[in-house]
Order: C-alpha cells, then structure tokens, then sequence
C-alpha cells in the first residue's frame, strides 16, 4: 500500500502522524511512504531523516493526497484537505466528529473511509489511541493551569503549590478517567489539593487506592460539582463519552460562584466542551476570560509538545495502522476492536455515538463495510 504523511495544517499543531521509526516499519512491511516535505519540521526530523527511513519526500499536500492509498495524519482533517480526500482512500487519524458536523458532511461528500482514533476500542473497554494523548492533555492541564493563575495571566495571582505559612490551591477533577487521573498526579506533583469527581464508584475506589489519601475522591452529583467548582482554584474538564458530545456539566450561571479569577481547563473541548462557556481556543491564543473566569480550551493540546506526543501517539498507533496497511479494509472486519474506529464510509456514519450526536443516520460498520 502507499501511506501518505501530510504535514499538519491546524493551528498550532506541529505533531506529524508518522514518526521516522514509524515509517521503518511501513517500509520493512513492504509499503511505500510518502511524506510532504517539512512535515516532520515540528519534531526536529527534517526530510532527509525521513528519506533515510526509506520514506519518499514530496514537495506538496496534493502529491500526498493525489498518491496514497491510506492517509495517516494527526488532527482532523481541515476543508482544503477533506476536499481532497476520495472514495478508495483510507484516512487515519483523530476525528472527533461529534463535535463537528461541518467535517463530517465534508468526509461523507468525499467518499472517504475515516476510521478514527478516539474509537477505536481494546479487549478491556479501553481507548488505546486516545489514552496517549490523553495522558499528555491531563499533565498539560495542570502546567497550563498553573499557568493561567498568574495574575498577568488573568488568573488569581496563586502559587499553586501554595509555600510554607501559605496554602496551596485547590484542583477539582471533574472525571476520573486517563485524563482525571494525569492530572491529579501533576496536581499532586506540584503540592496542590485535589479532589477527584465521578459517578463510578468502582472507578472511585481504584482512585483511592492509587493515590493512598494524597488525593480526595467525591461521587458526581449535580451538588457536589457546584461545591467543588466554587471552591476551585483551577477545575479541570476532564470527561468523555467515546464518540459522542461531552456532557455541559458547568453552566454559565456557575461561574457567578466561582472564586474571580479561578481556571476553567476544558479537556473535553475537541467533543464539544464540558464547559457552557467553552469555545475552541489556540496555543496562540489559549485563554479568555468570561464573567472572571480565565477559560483555557486549546482543541489540540498535547501539540505544545509535539515530540513527547507523536512519539507517544505512534507507539499506539503503530500496529493498527499497519494491520489496514498490510490487509485494507478487511483489517477493520477481522478486529472488531479496529473496527469500532470506523466512523464514516461511502458517504454513511458508521458509528452509533457520532450519528446520535449529529442526528445523522447510522449504519452498522460491519454491515457496512459489506455493501
């Protein structure tokens, strides 16, 4: 097959979608990789590391699109690259199309297969292409936090960690998951007070094993996530619902009992926000302030740290993407773990969880795949 690497387009995004290591093995597979020069610029892996890989440099986006069977990128693909993308391609990357109907009308016009890395699935319920990247998000959102409680930043004008005579800040975790739990081990790092909110007890209990008191657990009610977000210094929006829109679990009206100045970190702003004030901001750009609240909701955050971060996301990405390399689409019906990451195919949604947020129809992937 001939995989193609496009160099990252979005705002901000320096992360690429092969590393060079990566495409040693695409190539030692008996694939041809083509990559636009500059892509892995952001790295600092110039086009002649990845000539030495065996990857063939070319010197446009469209000669990567116009000659490649399969596209691996990172972020969703933008408008002037979903017009490129055709009916007997396979595009692999992060999606997100919960959150964003105007890509998923473009991926379905385009006849495109999308199989998307946020649903992709493992044996243990797991989301293996996510987790990386989701653990790179939730330490970012304490360092970005932390951050943004400086007072020339907006925020409060606190040192997190708080020093001896003076308290540390407060962090509440609004979920439990990748995300919850790499920000609350930052949290901690740094000295603050935390708190953990979610509505899975069991999930409760492993928190409370793991972090042996250093962290407190509360189980999610309407109640309780008032409590915590008004006695917050930073609060840190760390839910998901696989595929499908996050839940607004802080309304407008709340930020009116938050401490001024205090830290919205919106995590689950690419599905949409957890935050009624959140919008998509940019690592240019990556706050602002609504009611005296600083809002930080960078849509691609683990981009701040694009070395870190591609060679995390490769290190899972890896074996799936070179299972549909070696056996295109039948990879996906021979893994029903693969397959759960088929989002769009023939112009059809082909996930439960972004039909049902769009109010698209679905289609059964397998079913799919089948016509």
């Amino acid at each position: 097959m001939r995989v193609g690497v496009p160099r990252e387009i979005k705002v901000g995004e320096a992360r690429v979608g092969l590393t060079p290591a990566a495409v040693v093995e695409y190539v030692a597979h008996g694939h041809e990789v083509l990559v636009e020069a500059g892509a892995g610029t952001g790295i600092n892996a110039g086009d002649d590391v990845y000539a030495a890989a065996g990857g063939t440099i070319v010197p446009t986006a469209a000669a990567v699109f116009d000659g490649t069977d399969m596209i691996v990128k990172v972020k969703e693909p933008q408008p002037e690259e979903w017009a490129q993308l055709r009916p007997d391609q396979i595009l692999f990357t992060y999606l997100h199309l919960a959150a964003d109907p105007e890509q998923a009308a473009g991926l379905m016009e385009s006849g495109v297969t999308a199989v998307a890395y946020e649903t992709v699935t493992d044996s243990r319920g797991g989301l293996p292409l996510l987790a990386p990247m989701s653990e790179v998000a939730g330490r970012l959102s304490i360092q970005a936090g932390a951050t943004a409680l400086e007072k020339p930043n907006g925020g409060r004008g606190i040192l997190l960690g708080g020093v001896p005579g003076v308290p540390p800040g407060k962090v509440s975790v609004i979920g439990g998951g990748v995300v919850g739990t790499q920000a609350a081990q930052i949290a901690v790092g740094f000295g603050a007070e935390v708190i953990i909110v979610d509505r899975s007890l069991p999930r409760l209990r492993d928190l409370d094993d793991l972090f042996q008191g250093r962290v407190k657990t509360r189980y999610s009610t309407l109640e309780a996530i008032r409590e915590e977000v008004f006695s917050a210094d930073i609060v840190v929006g760390a839910v998901l619902i696989p595929g499908a829109s996050a839940p607004k679990l802080v309304s407008r009206a709340m930020l009116a009992g938050m401490k001024p100045g205090a830290v919205l970190v919106d995590v689950a702003i690419d599905q949409g926000g957890c935050f009624e004030t959140s919008r998509p901001t940019t690592h240019e750009e990556p706050t602002y302030v609504v009611d005296g609240i600083v809002h930080y909701c960078v849509a691609n955050m683990p981009g701040a740290v694009p070395l870190t971060s591609s060679e995390a996301l490769n290190n899972a990405t890896l074996p799936f993407g070179l299972a549909i390399a070696d056996a295109g689409l039948e990879a996906l019906g021979a893994n029903p773990h693969l397959l759960e990451g088929l989002n769009v195919h023939a112009g059809r949604i082909a996930h439960r969880g972004v039909a049902e947020s769009l109010d698209l129809p679905f289609d059964e992937p397998d079913q799919l795949l089948a016509t």
